[in-house]
C-alpha cells in the first residue's frame, strides 16, 4: 500500500494566501457605488439649492431686469457639477 503525501499544510497554506488576497483587494462593492451616488448629488444640490436661495433674496434686495434666481440656479449647477467632476476624477485615480 502507498500512502498519500500529507496535503494539510499546503491547503491550509494555500487558504491563508486566498483569504490574505481577498483582505488585500477586497474587490468593487455595491455599498460604494451608493456612496459615490450619495456624495455626487449632494455635490449638486447643495449649490443649486445654495444659488436659488441666494437669487431669491437679491430679486428681493436688488432687483434686476433680469431673475437672480434662475441664474444663480444654472450657477449653482454648474458649480455643483464641476465639483463632482472633480470628486469622480481623485476617486478614479485612488483605484
Amino acid at each position: 500500500m502507498t500512502q498519500k503525501p500529507d496535503r494539510s499544510a499546503e491547503d491550509i497554506g494555500q487558504r491563508a494566501r486566498r483569504m490574505k488576497a481577498a483582505r488585500d483587494d477586497p474587490g468593487p462593492s455595491p455599498l460604494r457605488g451608493i456612496g459615490t451616488f450619495g456624495m455626487i448629488g449632494w455635490s449638486i444640490a447643495v449649490p443649486t439649492v445654495g444659488g436659488v436661495f441666494l437669487g431669491l433674496w437679491l430679486d428681493r434686495v436688488a432687483p434686476q431686469t433680469f431673475s437672480w434666481t434662475i441664474a444663480l440656479l444654472l450657477g449653482g449647477v454648474v458649480l455643483g457639477a464641476l465639483i463632482a467632476w472633480n470628486w469622480i476624477g481623485k476617486e478614479g485615480d485612488g483605484r
